[in-house]
């Protein structure tokens, strides 16, 4: 009962401070009709954070019991609230919790912001923490939801922008390589252009070796970070 006071709470301050100006400009960012507040950025930052003050005090298992309430109502603001709170859990991270965050994105997440928010940090923190989970990812890009395949590839955004697991970036995009759905080309495009910031040459050699059947999508995020010679070369 108290997890759910604080979930109420948080939806009323979600509800006034909702703008309807706000709600209509980010629907054009999406193909899919999406369920938003219109809360601004910096305010939705403001709520989370005004409310993480009580939530850290609650074990992992409450904690992940509100994240799915958030989670379950479809509203991006709320889901901005859970991809904001779990990392920093992430001390708290064990082997076992994949197969929950798994279910939440097979479940919940139905657009690319969704998508992203959530698995950049925790899903990326949590490969950090158990790096032979991202065997799962290559399960992941197989699958038959295209959300869970750009999730496969998103995952490894910011360990592959420290320059980490470049084996496991060419693998995924290998297995995403002829992806009809352009979500998840500019997903592992987008991959690729992070991992590029410290593996040029590899990513460029890669781009060529396969430019000719990789979707244009795929191919313009790649290179997009590298100087115009390789771009030229690369789109020639």
């Amino acid at each position: 009962m108290v997890a759910m006071k604080i979930v109420q709470e948080i939806r009323n301050d979600l509800i006034l401070n909702a703008d309807e100006k706000n709600k209509n400009n980010f629907q054009r960012f999406f193909k899919e009709l999406t369920a938003h507040y219109g809360v601004k950025a910096s305010i939705l930052h403001a709520i989370a954070n005004k409310y993480w003050k009580e939530v850290k005090k609650k074990d992992k298992k409450e904690i992940f019991e509100i994240c799915e309430e958030f989670l379950k109502s479809d509203y991006n603001e709320e889901a901005f609230i859970v991809s904001y709170w779990i990392p920093k859990i992430s001390n708290l991270f064990e082997k076992e919790d994949l197969i929950v965050f798994k279910n939440w994105i097979e479940k919940y997440v139905n657009n690319w912001a969704k998508c992203d928010s959530f698995c950049n940090h925790t899903i990326g923190d949590f490969i950090e923490k158990y790096p032979n989970a991202i065997n799962e990812l290559k399960e992941w890009a197989k699958s038959k939801n295209k959300w869970m395949r750009r999730a496969a590839a998103v995952s490894l955004i910011i360990p592959a922008k420290k320059g980490k697991y470049l084996k496991d970036v060419f693998e995924i995009s290998d297995i995403l390589l002829f992806d009809k759905e352009d979500m998840v080309q500019k997903g592992y495009g987008w991959l690729l252009k992070e991992a590029s910031r410290k593996h040029e040459q590899e990513v460029f050699n890669y781009v060529l070796k396969h430019k000719k059947n990789m979707p244009r999508t795929s191919l313009r995020y790649a290179i997009e970070l590298m100087p115009d010679v390789l771009r030229k070369k690369a789109m020639s």
